[in-house]
């Protein structure tokens, strides 16, 4: 049963909202009076002067006192408020949506929209990530404030006409881009409707004034914090953000209650429009969150340290979903739903979109350049395996041999034998066995210019032999690795994109603090030196018994051996990296044919 909306609690709320806007104004308000006050105490005594009320005595040079004092105070309020006014507030980096490219998606919204009785958003953008919001773009610093002429009498506006009354244009609406592709339209409906609603207090003057300021205030003091200017610079513009910080933190209170009292406005209106499905859609947030992190961490995230980009990151995300819930009984219910109409069909070009989004997420998660280059090329995922995968097993095999020929590691088990033809797995082995130790020259070097120290201290606790040829070789690694990345040359900042759904909003934000969002943090030698170990296995099982490189939605690239996946290789390789033993890994390589004394095809 749909309930009813609760009048009162909407009013509630929105008064809230007003009265915490209003002490946001007030603040500002206090803020000019203080700049005027000695101006004003100027003119009383300078007519005081002229008048003959207030002469003689020093009130001479307490006039011309008073007067330069507020002329610097005049001044300095001026440079804060262009500072504040012109200072660009953080706006999220996005896919625009233009109207004619999704007509029925904004239809749908426009309908919400009517019957929430609030006003329709002014845009929709598309977001990589689980979330969406309604975000205000019209600072003057993004262009001049848009106006809307106002139809009808806005709950809470009283005293004017309604033609005489002009309201701030409407925020974007911004929508997370997997919601699209997993959601159904029902469910998608379901899940903005409690965003959309948060249109209606938004269009208050007060509500938006304030937000307006509090946004100023914030932009101007990460402008004044910048350490990339001079002392001059500097100086006047510490003062300046010191008088933008104690106004944020005079306002961070009521600020916070207002949007609190916005949201629980915007959530009871809601609560008219499709309550029961938006429970069930719920279920469906949490799961589109769960699957596009772990697609981003296991499968676009090797992808992008290959310098490839996977155009299809929303698509993937149903195929990642509709893996787990043949995998996991919890699920079961969920692929039920792919029978009923996806919510990207209300775009015109749901691949286009998805391409744009892709690319988008790579730049702010991975920080890769804002177009396609030869060392940044979107790959399709039926590519993927053999453009990814395979490469990636093969570089970082290569890697691993590069290290040990810098720390002076034998090609061969036995110091007189000749070198074989190529790269072998044996070699790896009986570096890190314990097995072989008088074979291994050099095994504990360290390698040069690394940060051995570090790495060390990740297999702490460990003192024998093996352990000190895994901790050289991470090293090894971390520095050759740091090294690739070194040489890499930066890309400079993109042309602000053009409109339209073929960009994201680049024009919006600074693409110096990139990655805005890293998906992980930097991996330490030990996972490297599996990572590694394991590609090298990969290579030989690919070169010497006939497997394929392959991938898995949820756990990304994975050996498939005569067609089944392989899931039980990362224990034998820490068996041997970690204790040195390498039975259990010669074990799996025995049974599944694996020759490891065969040199394999390195990139």
């Amino acid at each position: 049963m749909t309930p009813v909306v609760s009048g009162m609690g909407v009013e509630v709320g929105a008064q809230a909202a007003r009265s915490r806007a209003l002490a946001v104004l007030r603040i500002r308000s206090r803020a000019l009076a203080v700049a005027l006050l000695p101006a004003a105490v100027a003119v009383v005594l300078l007519v005081g002067g002229s008048t003959g009320h207030i002469d003689g005595g020093g009130w001479g040079v307490v006039r011309w006192l008073v007067a330069g004092l507020a002329v610097l105070v005049l001044l300095s309020a001026a440079a804060i408020a262009l500072v504040v006014v012109r200072s660009r507030p953080a706006v999220s980096p996005t896919v625009p949506i233009a109207e004619e490219s999704a007509p029925d998606l904004y239809r749908m919204v426009r309908d919400l929209a009517d019957r929430l009785e609030v006003p329709a958003p002014s845009a929709i953008a598309l977001t990589p990530d689980c979330d969406s919001w309604l975000e205000d773009r019209t600072h003057p610093a993004h262009g001049p404030p848009r106006t809307e002429p106002q139809e009808e009498e806005i709950e809470g506006v009283r005293g004017l006409p309604s033609a005489h009354r002009r309201t701030p244009a409407a925020p974007v609406l911004v929508i997370g881009s997997p919601f699209l592709w997993w959601m159904r339209v029902g469910e998608l409906r379901a899940v903005l409707a409690p965003v959309v609603a948060g249109t209606g207090p938004s269009a208050h003057p007060d509500i938006a004034a304030a937000r307006r300021f509090v946004r100023g205030l914030d932009a101007a003091v990460a402008v004044t914090s910048s350490p990339t200017r001079g002392p001059l610079s500097r100086t006047v513009l510490g003062g300046v953000g010191w008088v933008a910080r104690l106004l944020l933190r005079s306002c961070r209170g009521h600020a916070a209650e207002m949007e609190r009292g916005v949201a629980a406005a915007a959530a009871e209106r809601a609560q008219a429009v499709d309550y029961g499905l938006r429970i069930v859609a719920q279920e469906q947030v949490g799961l589109a969150y769960a699957g596009w992190d772990r697609l981003l961490t296991r499968v676009a995230l090797p992808a992008w340290r290959m310098g490839r980009w996977p155009a299809r990151l929303d698509a993937g995300v149903v195929a990642a979903l509709t893996e787990l819930s043949r995998r996991d009984r919890l699920a079961e219910g969920f692929a039920s739903r792919l029978g009923e109409r996806p919510a990207c069909d209300l775009l015109e070009e749901p691949g286009a979109v998805d391409e744009a989004a892709s690319l988008l997420a790579a730049r702010l998660f991975h920080g890769g350049p804002a177009e396609s280059g030869p060392d940044w090329a979107p790959v399709d995922w039926d590519e993927y395996p053999d453009e990814v995968v395979d490469r990636k097993w093969r570089t970082d095999a290569a890697r691993l041999h590069r290290v040990l020929d810098a720390l002076g590691v034998s090609r061969s088990s036995e110091p007189r034998a000749s070198d074989p033809d190529g790269p072998t797995l044996a070699r790896v082995m009986d570096h890190l066995s314990t097995e072989a130790l008088p074979a291994v020259e050099n095994g504990g070097a360290v390698y040069e210019g690394d940060g051995g120290p570090e790495d060390e201290a990740a297999y702490e606790g460990d003192s024998g032999p093996e352990s000190e040829r895994s901790a050289a070789l991470a090293a090894g690694l971390s520095a050759e690795l740091a090294r690739e990345e070194a040489a890499v040359p930066a890309e400079p900042s993109a042309p602000p994109a053009s409109g339209g759904q073929a960009g994201p909003d680049t024009a919006l934000w600074d693409d110096g603090t990139l990655p805005l969002f890293p998906l992980q943090p930097p991996r330490t030698g030990r996972e490297l030196l599996a990572d590694h170990v394991a590609a090298m296995v990969c290579c030989a099982a690919m070169d010497t018994a006939g497997a394929t490189p392959g991938l898995d939605w949820l756990d990304g690239p994975s050996l498939l051996i005569n067609g089944e996946r392989s899931v039980d290789l990362g224990p034998r390789v820490l068996s041997l990296i970690e204790d040195g033993d390498p039975a259990p890994l010669r074990a799996w390589l025995l049974h599944l044919g694996i020759r490891p004394e065969k040199p394999v095809r390195l990139v």
